[in-house]
């Protein structure tokens, strides 16, 4: 699937402080067009709040970012248009009851509201993050609650994309996977970004090659609150 111009992404001590206290700050990164941008840090050092932020769902404090040209947080709207979300636990969870079909059915005919250019098939999203539902127990018609972990990320993957966005964000993308399973994460990631789109991914450690940030932990001990905090007051669209 071809996808469209990635965005590039530039930032300078940015910083996002919430009332519970900093999520992260004193981050800084310069990433063409279609780079595959790296996150590492430790737990709880605002690597999920450094995605939402960059993707325009939560507000900075401190510090300059622009992502495709639009500078934050003047212009989240632009950006939050521009970008999706994969594998954010409390913002894109998989509900656990639906099957595989009724995930991607959903998502495409939420897709079909929005203009623009054509949105991919979901054959076509599937196929580009090597999700074969046929292969499933159940094909199309097996329940997220019997996938696999790398399974439930090939899908939260494609629902992303289809949406065609020029900036996609993944977070926690080799939690729990074995060494074989992050190799496999990693080399579709990058093919995401051979076709155009800007990735920007957690990782626990960083792919050779990728634009590497790197957050560390601030005066805050939960940045999964911190989230929810900020999100409650920009929304999560």
């Amino acid at each position: 699937m071809d996808g469209p111009p990635g965005l590039a992404v530039t930032a300078r001590d940015f910083g996002l402080r919430g009332p519970r206290g900093w999520a992260f700050r004193g981050v800084s990164v310069d990433a063409e067009p279609g780079s595959l941008i790296a996150v590492e840090g430790p737990s709880g050092s605002g690597r999920t709040c450094l995605l939402l932020a960059l993707t325009g769902r939560m507000r900075p404090t401190e510090g300059r970012a622009e992502v495709g040209g639009f500078e934050l947080p003047r212009r989240m709207s632009a950006v939050r248009r521009r970008s999706a979300l994969a594998h954010v636990s409390g913002v894109t969870d998989l509900d656990p009851a639906l099957t595989v079909g009724e995930h991607l059915r959903e998502q495409a005919l939420l897709q079909r509201r929005f203009g623009g250019p054509p949105r991919p098939c979901a054959d076509t999203a599937t196929a580009t993050v090597g999700l074969d539902p046929a292969s499933l127990p159940k094909a199309e018609r097996t329940a997220v609650r019997d996938l696999e972990r790398l399974e439930a990320l090939r899908l939260s993957l494609a629902l992303a994309l289809l949406g065609r966005p020029r900036l996609l964000a993944v977070d926690d993308t080799d939690l729990k996977l074995s060494p074989a399973e992050r190799d496999d994460v990693r080399r579709l990631l990058e093919s995401v970004t051979e076709a155009g789109t800007t990735v920007l991914a957690v990782f626990g450690e960083a792919p050779r090659g990728a634009v590497v940030v790197r957050t560390t932990a601030g005066t805050h001990d939960d940045t999964k609150e911190a989230a929810a905090d900020a999100l409650a007051g920009t929304g999560r669209s």
